[in-house]
């Protein structure tokens, strides 16, 4: 998909905040919902969404929306650290296809790092278990301020 088209909502990540389909939620707050990556591409691999927004990525994003999405993902990815202690936390968003975006609704990934351990490829791993991301999610959502 190019940059530009019509927000789809009937893309997952429309689902989950409608309550239509499961997720293993770590945080929310009026603007914001943070879950757990049902395909990580590591241990902790997190993902924020803006609650009330069609934008399909960062580039249409409503200005005044940006600034409690960064925010979420901010207080997120410091939960993240402070849960699982990586060595490092990277925080990435995808714009378009090329850029390797695969849902159309914008959102940042959180995904935990730690030295000498490999990177999984976006959407490619297998399917996390259900149970493990739960527990996962509880243990960042403990550590949210």
């Amino acid at each position: 998909m190019s940059l530009d088209g019509t927000y789809d909502d009937g893309n997952i990540f429309a689902k989950i905040l409608r309550g239509e389909m499961p997720s293993a939620k770590v945080f929310e707050d009026g603007h914001v919902y943070a879950f757990m990556d049902v395909f990580p591409q590591s241990r902790g691999h997190t993902l924020v969404i803006p609650k009330h927004s069609t934008a399909r990525n960062l580039l249409e994003e409503e200005p005044a929306n940006l600034q409690p999405l960064i925010l979420g993902v901010q207080r997120v990815a410091r939960a993240v650290r402070a849960a699982l202690n990586p060595d490092g936390v990277m925080v990435s968003q995808f714009n378009g296809a090329p850029a390797g975006q695969t849902i159309y609704h914008l959102h940042f990934h959180i995904i935990p790092r730690w030295n000498g351990v490999e990177l999984g490829r976006h959407g490619a791993g297998g399917m996390a278990d259900p149970a493990e991301l739960k527990a996962l999610a509880e243990q960042i959502a403990a550590q949210i301020a």
